[in-house]
């Protein structure tokens, strides 16, 4: 038998070169599963990205979604891919052993957590507290660096690193601090700022989309205290969930998270396409 990929949609094409396109899975003429080719990351069209590949349930455990990774994998260098990626849900250990056997390497995953009955309790001594107008502004100077930083270590030109941080911050604060659902708050130690945290409503929970410890604070568990800060203003707006993304060689971040009762929802993959 013979499984192959065929075209269930014509191709989306950008003036840019970006593409993206739906494929069903067939084992000769016969649909067994599907997925979504994309080259539209914020990496540009040199980038792909395999999505929401499935197999239906009477054909899984028989190779079908390892030959149609493959095969997408050759659309995408037809492309002019250099590189995929591909993220599998935490609890799909199929999707998760096919990804390293394929020679996937994980550079990142999300992460959520339930959140307890009661708010956690910060030490003494340390407080939070809503961030002034004066430092949203210095805030939002350092974070925009921090953010375009963050994707040129990953491969993104400074250019386009600059430009997605400045539009992604614009959309996610649109009117700063008065902006509906956001929260910044910042941690004080002996009424010293040490640190800061911006969480706002994602799906059916909060999500915590910055959170920062002064350089020269750092070392001293405000890490934990600005996560447990955050539980705290997600349980005061009744959320009862919360989530992150955290990069997997940010070690003393992982860990913190894990110790923290975060588990993983999501494991994103990446290789090069040789």
């Amino acid at each position: 038998m013979t499984t192959t990929l065929r075209p269930s949609e014509p191709l989306q094409q950008s003036s840019g070169g970006a593409r993206t396109r739906r494929y069903e899975i067939r084992v000769n003429s016969r649909r067994v599963g599907a997925l979504l080719l994309a080259s539209d990351t914020p990496f540009g069209p040199t980038v792909g990205e395999i999505r929401d590949l499935a197999v239906d349930e009477r054909d899984r455990r028989r190779g079908r979604a390892t030959v149609g990774a493959l095969a997408a994998e050759e659309v995408l260098r037809g492309w002019g891919c250099r590189r995929v990626r591909v993220s599998v849900p935490a609890d799909s250990p199929g999707g998760l052993r096919m990804a390293e056997a394929l020679g996937y390497a994980e550079y990142s995953r999300n992460m959520a957590k339930d959140l307890p009955a009661e708010p956690p309790v910060l030490p003494e001594g340390v407080v939070g507290r809503p961030m002034t107008d004066a430092e949203y502004e210095v805030w939002l100077a350092r974070a925009k660096v921090a953010y375009a930083e963050s994707w040129i270590d990953r491969g993104l030109s400074a250019e386009a690193a600059h430009a997605k941080s400045a539009a992604d911050h614009d959309r996610q604060l649109p009117q700063g601090l008065a902006t509906p659902g956001a929260a910044l708050a910042v941690l004080e130690a002996a009424g010293t700022p040490v640190g800061t945290v911006w969480l706002a409503p994602l799906g059916e929970g909060a999500y915590v989309f910055d959170v920062q410890v002064g350089a020269e604070y750092r070392g001293r568990g405000h890490g934990r205290h600005l996560m447990l800060l955050a539980e705290r203003m997600a349980l005061a707006e009744g959320h009862r969930v919360m989530a992150l993304h955290v990069f997997t060689g940010n070690t003393p971040a992982l860990g913190l998270y894990e110790s923290l009762g975060y588990r993983p929802t999501d494991f994103n993959y990446a290789k090069e396409l040789i």
